[in-house]
């Protein structure tokens, strides 16, 4: 099949992980022969799909009142009704739902990148009414969606994938970020939400010494709070804002951090890895699968002492440093090719368009 016209459904575009796998889909759309489109309450990735020429249209935000889940599914059924989809990728469960209360001519494709823990048996209640198929993007996510009573419909893993930024001069980045060339740079590319668990984070790094530089990148409701927990250690921990230049701030990195309650399969991580960035990450969600053969240090959820070593470890033990790297490199190319992953997602869609016609 060729010219399928597929539309993406998420909430927002803002800078998560979510949105970064929309934007490589779209982008990478027409390899697979899809002509593609995002429907969204918009954000800062907009932009991204703006400069690869992708349709976005604006739909209203599935906010927690009736009247907003109204406009939701009000605004996203003209979307659809104006691009005349062949299928629908939603993106979480939320989007699922106005989609398929949008009332769609075409079936419905859920990837679901993974929620908190307490909200899996709720997702599954969703989905079982309305996706047609779910994608998973581990296997871990999948065991549990079905543990928390996803029947009704197939489930199929596709992990996420990444195209590797383009890296300059560690000195040039340095130089870019005031950061002395000799430091030992940490940089932790996440939301500042709670389930992000940053005052752990900040924890593990009162416990190191010396002149260790941790960046923040990234925004969000907790950022006062976390600001006055970091203010002790001065400027030992630099928090950046939402940033669009992440190829710098992994250039200007030796490791990266993600110590979360709850993950599906990071975009932050294989990002990470594929610059050479090793990372040390809690074990929860996907990550285990990304990391168990040695791209960096799992650390149990919580354990700040765990954080704290494995942020010292891969700092200063340039040899360990370098053997995760190497991995983590190795990892992503064989296992999270982006052209590889919008090949399976090709053969699924073409496999839900072929039992459509029967």
């Amino acid at each position: 099949m060729s010219g399928i016209r597929v539309m993406h459904v998420i909430s927002e575009m803002g800078t998560g992980g979510a949105e970064s796998v929309v934007v490589e889909m779209a982008r990478r759309g027409g390899d697979v022969g899809w002509r593609s489109a995002v429907a969204s309450c918009g954000g800062r990735r907009v932009e991204d799909l703006a400069d690869a020429e992708i349709p976005h249209f604006r739909v209203a935000t599935a906010r927690r009142t009736v009247r907003g889940f109204v406009a939701a599914c009000w605004t996203t059924a003209r979307v659809l009704k104006d691009f005349q989809p062949d299928i629908v990728i939603a993106h979480n469960v939320s989007a699922t739902l106005v989609t398929r209360l949008a009332r769609p001519n075409a079936p419905v494709l859920t990837l679901f990148h993974g929620v908190t823990e307490s909200d899996y048996r709720n997702a599954a209640r969703v989905l079982n009414f309305a996706s047609d198929r779910v994608v998973v993007v581990s296997d871990t996510i999948g065991r549990r969606l079905k543990d928390s009573g996803l029947r009704r419909v197939k489930v199929s893993t596709i992990r996420n994938a990444v195209t590797p930024l383009a890296l300059g001069s560690k000195s040039e980045s340095r130089a870019q970020l005031a950061l002395p060339a000799d430091a030992r740079v940490a940089l932790c590319l996440s939301r500042m939400e709670r389930p992000k668990r940053h005052d752990l984070l900040l924890d593990a790094w009162h416990q190191l010494s010396g002149e260790d530089i941790l960046l923040l990148a990234g925004d969000g409701s907790q950022r006062a709070k976390l600001e006055q927990q970091a203010q002790p250690m001065g400027d030992r921990v630099r928090f950046l804002g939402n940033r669009s230049d992440v190829s710098t701030l992994l250039t200007a990195a030796d490791v990266t951090v993600l110590i979360s309650d709850s993950e599906g399969l990071p975009m932050a991580i294989l990002e990470s890895l594929a610059a050479a960035r090793p990372v040390v990450a809690s074990d929860v969600g996907g990550v285990r699968e990304i990391l168990d053969s040695g791209g960096g240090r799992l650390v149990p959820q919580g354990d700040v002492a765990s954080i704290a070593a494995g942020l010292h470890e891969l700092l200063h033990d340039e040899t360990a440093r370098n053997n995760a790297a190497s991995i983590g490199l190795s990892t992503v190319r064989q296992h999270h090719d982006a052209g590889q992953m919008m090949r399976q997602y090709r053969d699924l869609v073409c496999e839900m368009l072929a039992e459509q016609e029967q």
